[in-house]
């Protein structure tokens, strides 16, 4: 019987990480999963796919260049599944090389099975050639990860009703599909597939989407998305989902009827801990079941640790890493520091979506004074070359002590723009070094001079009206 300092079981973004850890800091570490999922959810069905499908429609449809080439341009007028599964599957298989490479580098034992509990220390692996082994190891890390809500009266066939881990191997681009869930991942979807040339129509229980976004970008959003033929039935619930010889019809609640080729089922995502047999180790997972953890990603069992989606928000690739990594820490007594609370959220959506800090809702609800400034990817030279003049990049100031609260961007390169913003809130700086930065020209992060340059003259103008200096006398455009 095998016995590591550390076992984790699944090999996505928070599992690797913990692993990794592990070995840097010389101790035993092995790695649990299934054959066909090394690197997890997040490799094989989940976000490296989903985006490089993003990356694969923007290319092929010929989508960001309209604005240049006129609205009929496309870089190919049929575009079927392989031209999309193409690129996905290269992406992929490399990502999965890379990290088979970087587990075998730091000698972290990769066991191929499905693993489950035979006691708290006790693991067995159900090899792919139906061989058993059992393992023993310190300290365990659950990060199983999810799979997709299944409601029990739909009926799932994997063609014309999905959900989005099936969805990447569907036979061809449907004329007209409907998605369920207006969440990130359901809008993520209806966006690629309405660029695609689909008509889509996504229903959504609650009145709004993506609320945990600022609501002018959210705005944005839907205006585009709407643009290209988007449908938006919001405090709507679907009744049932009807099958035919000519497609689907989605019934919703209040009596409509919806049909569609395809129905896409992207209404929340559920934890795999009743695979593992947890209860065997003394865990119970909740009615989603995702595991409670404390500060330190422990269980009620203290050596046992849960990361990533299966302990549920923010549930990010990003955030997995960390959390993988601070577990594997904290099992063997190496300090980590603060987690620092400003991170970033990305909705890869067409167009892209991403912000850090605090919403306009949120800070309006808390009674802080702050100020808005804005600048438009249209004033932007470099928006001009790329062909985006729908974009923006919001940020939110302290209207007294000048700090960065929020910073929003919407449109090309979001979730890459954002990290300036979060740097400098991370740093504790101010709207005033934005102001004094010189940023290369022509470029989008020149944005964020456009952007503070707006508040600061918003503050002065306040200022001029008081009659009281607020002693930034800084020049403006």
């Amino acid at each position: 019987m095998d016995h590591y300092d550390l076992v984790v079981i699944g090999s996505g973004p928070a599992g690797q990480k913990a692993a990794i850890a592990a070995a840097k800091l010389g101790k035993s570490a092995a790695v649990v999963e299934r054959r066909d999922m090394v690197g997890g959810v997040c490799i094989n069905t989940g976000t490296v796919p989903s985006k490089t499908m993003r990356e694969a429609v923007l290319y092929l449809t010929g989508l960001s260049q309209r604005e240049l080439y006129g609205q009929s341009y496309r870089l190919k007028h049929d575009i079927t599944v392989t031209d999309l599964s193409a690129r996905t599957a290269h992406v992929v298989n490399k990502e999965i090389d890379v990290i088979q490479s970087q587990l075998t580098r730091n000698r972290v034992a990769l066991l191929i099975g499905s693993a489950r509990f035979t006691g708290s220390h006790e693991i067995s692996i159900d090899g792919p050639d139906g061989e058993r082994k059992v393992i023993t190891a310190d300290h365990i890390v659950i990060a199983v990860g999810t799979r997709p809500a299944r409601p029990s009266s739909v009926e799932f066939d994997g063609a014309t009703i999905v959900d989005s881990d099936q969805i990447l191997g569907m036979s061809h681009v449907p004329q007209s599909m409907v998605v369920v869930g207006a969440g990130v991942i359901g809008i993520e979807y209806a966006s690629m597939f309405a660029a695609l040339g689909t008509k889509v129509t996504v229903v959504e229980k609650r009145a709004n989407m993506l609320e945990f976004c600022d609501r002018e970008i959210v705005e944005a959003l839907q205006y585009q998305l709407r643009e290209r033929g988007v449908t938006f039935r919001f405090s709507e619930s679907v009744k049932t989902v009807e099958k035919h010889p000519g497609g689907t019809l989605t019934i919703l609640e209040s009596g409509k009827k919806i049909p569609a080729d395809t129905v896409l089922y992207s209404a929340g995502r559920q934890g795999v801990t009743d695979e593992l047999d947890v209860a065997k180790a003394g865990l119970q997972g909740n009615e989603r079941g995702r595991l409670e953890v404390n500060e330190n990603f422990q269980t009620e069992v203290e050596h046992i640790y849960a990361v990533g989606d299966v302990i549920g928000f923010p549930a990010l690739a990003a955030t997995s890493m960390e959390q993988g990594r601070r577990a594997a820490y904290h099992a063997f007594g190496e300090p980590a520091g603060d987690v620092d609370p400003i991170q970033p959220i990305g909705i890869y959506a067409i167009p892209e979506v991403s912000f850090v800090g605090k919403t306009e809702d949120e800070l309006t609800a808390e009674n802080v004074p702050f100020e808005v400034g804005v600048a438009r990817y249209r004033e932007l030279a470099r928006g001009a070359i790329m062909g985006d003049s729908y974009g923006m990049l919001k940020l939110l100031v302290h209207a007294t002590d000048r700090s960065l609260l929020g910073v929003h961007v919407f449109g090309s390169n979001a979730a890459e723009l954002v990290h300036i913003g979060q740097t400098v809130m991370g740093c504790g700086g101010t709207v005033d070094y934005l102001v004094g930065a010189v940023f290369n020209y022509p470029t989008l992060a020149e944005g964020y001079k456009v952007a503070a340059l707006d508040a600061v003259n918003k503050m002065r103008a306040i200022s001029r009206v008081t009659g009281a200096g607020n002693g930034h006398d800084l020049g403006a455009e």
